[in-house]
């Protein structure tokens, strides 16, 4: 059982890796985009002539923010496709698309049942509760919604790809069947969302309360929280009520009540009466820049030292991209989701230290606050630039030199100790030196194999006899009907053979042939690329 569970978070982690390799660069565009196009960075420094509206500066920047943020803002139905079509195990292409219609469904769903009962209405749910997802109004399940979509589409397709259905419905059978089943099930799925998830984040919220009126302990929990609810896509339905409502607290700034900890921040920011920042409100943000800045490098470094020597080299590539994105900008997702799934225990250990970072900032009188990240640009324009009086910006540098070696070592210990899988030490049956190569082709034969009766493995070897071997198949694909197959030479195919393997007819055109079997041909298409494969 441990075995088999461990084998299934592995593969999650390697179908997290296709939406993840957008990250880097969204990240560095919203990043760099939202820090310079914030208005009140503009006015405080004076910088309205060469990045205010109207300016080329300021332009480019809006572009880049708004091509960084279509990727965040849509990165649920990015995970919703690339885990369907990562944890597939045959056509990925189908698994993709019935991916995105099941995350569609799911939403649309749970807006109606929204509708249906009168809470798409301001205030009928707490702030952060919904959430525009694609065009439609919905309750905001973030990057979980798009993770439970894929699995439960992965599940679906490696169940029915291959299912025959009665002859009536043959048409809908095979890979069609496949978008068909996911619509149906993410209906009920999107139902059984509505009742669930509001308990879930409501729960959340009664967290938020606790950690408010715990003083220096509160802000260690806030941290642990916020950190253990990124996978799941509802961190921001926890820190927005600290950052925008009173819950993160109620200041007057020059006459003017402000509720809401980075509302306040950023109220004292723009005040020329300020004289130091207020710690009650930063205490919800400052806590970020010493494990972005020092922690993240440091757990980076751990799982480079730790990779295979012949895989350092690609290994180097996506940590040097992902820190580099963590530390500029703030978005952390790229090296975290490295080593969640396939070490969650290193993501364990890593929200207690940055819960231990939001309390030592508390502590020391950080007053750093942020736009949207703990990025090392926000740093540098709401700490370093406001001056040491104003923002304490040094004890975040002091708090953050001993995080880097902590991370460090321990990543690397329980990383050895535990033989976790982590970037560039992934289970590699080529590598693997106990495997001869006919070892390795014998199993893979095996295996490729394995799914096919026996009547269909006969008709795809038939299949192959009639188009003149697998070394003369350039191409496999169908339509409604019909195989449509590109061969290399045409003389070597025998049609009398293909027909005897239950087709209807054969056509030919030069090097292209169709071999016409009737609405079952998805399913017939299927296992002749699997045996293809074997071959």
């Amino acid at each position: 059982m441990k075995s088999t569970l461990f084998g299934i978070l592995q593969r999650i982690g390697r179908s997290f890796m296709l939406p993840i390799a957008l990250l880097p660069v969204a990240g560095l565009l919203l990043g760099i985009g939202a820090s310079f196009t914030n208005q009140t960075t503009i006015h405080s420094y004076g910088l309205e002539s060469v990045l205010g509206n109207g300016t080329v500066l300021h332009a480019l920047l809006t572009v880049m923010k708004s091509a960084g943020s279509v990727v965040f803002s849509n990165l649920p139905v990015m995970f919703a496709i690339g885990v369907a079509m990562g944890m597939a195990k045959k056509e990925k292409e189908v698994a993709a698309i019935s991916g995105a219609i099941g995350f569609f469904i799911m939403h649309a769903t749970i807006n109606a049942m929204l509708d249906i009962n009168g809470l798409l209405t301001p205030g009928a749910l707490p702030d952060g509760a919904l959430g525009m997802t694609l065009g439609i109004n919905s309750l905001q399940m973030g990057v979980f919604g798009g993770v439970i979509t894929g699995l439960g589409v992965a599940a679906l397709h490696n169940r029915f790809y291959r299912i025959e259905l009665p002859a009536t419905f043959s048409f809908f059978g095979g890979t069609r069947f496949i978008p068909i089943i996911s619509a149906i099930t993410y209906l009920f799925v999107g139902i059984l969302m509505f009742y669930i998830w509001p308990t879930i984040q409501n729960g959340i919220l009664h967290l938020g309360g606790l950690v408010n009126s715990a003083g220096y302990a509160g802000t260690f929990i806030y941290g642990v929280i916020e950190r253990a609810l990124i996978p799941f896509g509802l961190h921001h339905v926890f820190y927005m009520p600290f950052w925008q409502t009173g819950l993160g607290g109620t200041e007057v700034i020059d006459g003017v009540t402000v509720s809401g900890a980075q509302n306040i921040f950023f109220a004292e920011l723009a005040s020329p009466n300020t004289q130091e920042f207020s710690v009650e409100a930063t205490r919800f943000m400052a806590g970020k820049f010493p494990f972005y800045l020092f922690g993240i490098p440091g757990a980076a470094l751990a799982i480079y030292h730790t990779a295979r020597p012949e895989k350092r080299r690609l290994v180097l590539g996506l940590l040097l991209s992902a820190t580099l994105t963590a530390v500029l900008t703030g978005i952390t997702e790229p090296i975290e989701f490295s080593f969640l799934f396939a070490a969650p225990l290193l993501y364990v250990l890593h929200c207690l230290l940055a819960g231990l970072s939001f309390m030592l900032c508390h502590i020391f009188n950080v007053g750093v606050g942020q736009t949207f990240s703990g990025s090392l640009i926000d740093f540098i324009l709401f700490g370093v630039l406001q001056g040491n009086t104003k923002s304490h910006w040094i004890n975040a540098i002091l708090i953050g030199i001993p995080l880097f070696p902590i991370y460090y070592f321990s990543f690397r210990f329980m990383i050895t100790r535990f033989n976790f899988k982590t970037p560039g030490r992934e289970d590699d049956n080529e590598e693997t030196k106990l495997y001869t190569r006919q070892d390795l082709a014998a199993r893979d034969q095996k295996n490729n194999t394995a799914g096919l009766s026996g009547d269909g493995l006969n008709i795809s070897q038939t299949i192959i006899a009639g188009l003149g071997g697998a070394a003369n198949i350039s191409d496999v694909d169908c339509c409604a009907t019909r195989l449509r197959i590109t061969v290399l030479d045409e003389n070597q195919v025998d049609d009398a053979l293909l027909k005897s393997s239950g087709a209807k007819g054969v056509i030919r055109k030069g090097k292209g042939v169709q071999v016409i079997y009737g609405p079952h041909v998805t399913l017939i298409k299927s296992n002749l690329q699997d045996c293809l494969e074997s071959v």
